[in-house]
């Protein structure tokens, strides 16, 4: 199994990194911060964002990663939604969201079967919220930005099965730590204030004789209560697929869907006033990738794509949502 996949692990499986980043960003992960968690419409998750290239493939020899994203959102709720946000409900609200994430990741070798890996992502964000009126007071409508580094986020273990040349499997397990600045009254914060757990699964389909692929991402997110405002997140469940066709210049182009899901109601003070605040969304769009090797053995590989909302509620719905990333294997 090892020297089958041995062209994955250094041509095409430099982008198994995705497996790890399923969030962020993410943005994944996947990964987009307005104020709160989904007291503010959004989360840790931006849907259409988690997939990529060779998703569910983690490279069975040991390399070193090296992956940047940038990741730009301009999205909004209607003044006739009410949003819980700095510890109360506004009226509406616009938020601009730009998230850089700087990823290092280390595959550790594969046995029977399986490879493994591990990485961790310093996040950087700058956010401008305006938000309406308080729901029940006099306060009128209000404008934040905040701009520093974000919660840490880190994978302990990725482990990826290789079924054959063409069908692969990557299970991870990823952590936010509140790591980042937060402020209970601010309507922008560079953190969320809680811990969220995320187990996910990614799978890939390779179809080499007509340079197609096909990736899918999908993953559960748990948060804990986020203590300075009493606000619990409702779990979220989050999936991503891609189809891709690759060229024998390097480039591809696809079409990227996702959506996010929310399971169950949201808890405590403002969010029992507002029913539990249940959302979700979808997102559909394209993306352009392309691969190569500097020097003739290091491979890179960069990619762009656009996922705007097609539908929305209780979320922030963006006719803007892109992200730009670019990857090194040594």
């Amino acid at each position: 199994m090892q020297c089958v996949l041995s062209e994955f692990g250094t041509r095409r499986g430099l982008t198994a990194r995705r497996s790890v980043l399923a969030l962020m960003l993410a943005a994944s992960s996947a990964c987009i911060p307005v104020a709160h968690a989904t007291e503010s419409a959004l989360g840790r998750p931006v849907a259409g964002m988690s997939v990529g290239p060779s998703a569910g493939i983690v490279p069975p020899e040991p390399m070193t990663i090296v992956n940047f994203e940038n990741i730009y959102l301009d999205g909004s709720i209607g003044a006739n939604r009410s949003v819980p946000i700095a510890g109360t409900a506004t009226a509406g609200v616009d938020a601009k969201i730009d998230f850089t994430l700087a990823t290092l990741m280390r595959s550790w070798g594969s046995t029977g079967g399986w490879s493994f890996a591990s990485a961790i992502t310093l996040p950087y964000v700058w956010t401008d919220v305006k938000a309406g009126a308080s729901v029940g007071r006099l306060n009128g409508a209000r404008s934040d930005s905040a701009a520093n580094l974000f919660d840490l986020y880190f994978t302990p273990i990725v482990a990826g099965y290789h079924f054959s040349r063409t069908d692969h499997i990557a299970l991870s397990f990823n952590v936010w730590a509140p790591t980042g600045r937060y402020d209970p009254n601010a309507l922008a914060n560079t953190s969320l204030n809680n811990w969220t757990f995320v187990p996910q699964v990614a799978y890939t389909k390779l179809v080499p004789q007509y340079g197609l692929e096909f990736d899918a991402v999908a993953g559960l997110q748990f948060y804990t209560r986020n203590q300075a405002t009493e606000y619990q997140n409702a779990p979220l469940f989050t999936l991503d697929l891609m189809g891709l066709k690759k060229f024998a210049n390097g480039v591809g182009a696809g079409l990227v869907m996702g959506t996010v899901q929310q399971l169950g109601k949201d808890s405590g003070p403002v969010a029992d006033r507002l029913d539990g605040f249940v959302g979700h969304d979808f997102s559909l769009g394209p993306i352009v990738t392309y691969d190569t090797k500097v020097g003739g053995k290091h491979p890179v590989s960069a990619s762009l794509r656009w996922v705007p909302s097609i539908a929305s509620t209780n979320r922030l719905k963006s006719t803007n949502s892109f992200m730009a990333s670019a990857t090194l294997a040594f």
